[in-house]
């Protein structure tokens, strides 16, 4: 059996390529998982800009650098996910992929479905407290994916 994955971060970008939420579950690299979700964006751009467009959600491994694999998925309303995973020798299951993002994916579709929530007029965005129990939502679903312990 392969070993769970565990998510280092999880990013959440608006269609504007605003990012909304970027989640990091290791201490002291918030700059580090910024930059790949930046990084990211133009990978994506470029598989979902390009000649052969696919209806596929997941866009698979975006690309790895160091010690971090990143992993895209862009939702139907151009909403991307962006997870990052220590690059390990292990095999990484698309399907497992799948879920995860789905789960990321429905966990913000809750948060957004939320009549009481103003999703970009509130300055300090998903950090706000009225994001609290997405947030929590977001950590869970990593602790059920790897495992791992969660920032508070």
């Amino acid at each position: 059996m392969a070993p769970p994955l565990r998510p280092n971060a999880v990013a959440f970008i608006s269609p504007q390529n605003h990012p909304i939420l970027i989640r990091t579950f290791e201490k002291g690299d918030e700059l580090k998982y910024h930059y790949v979700a930046h990084t990211s964006l133009d990978v994506i751009e470029e598989r979902t800009n390009g000649p052969t467009k696919s209806n596929d959600c997941y866009l698979g491994l975006l690309y790895a650098m160091d010690d971090i694999a990143a992993y895209g998925y862009i939702t139907p309303l151009k909403m991307k996910i962006v997870l990052a995973l220590p690059l390990t020798d292990s095999v990484v299951r698309d399907a497992e992929m799948i879920m995860t993002f789905k789960a990321l994916h429905l966990a913000y579709y809750h948060a957004s479905s939320n009549p009481f929530i103003r999703l970009h007029d509130t300055p300090a965005g998903v950090g706000s407290a009225k994001w609290k129990r997405f947030r929590r939502k977001v950590d869970e679903i990593s602790r059920a994916v790897g495992g791992g312990s969660v920032p508070s």
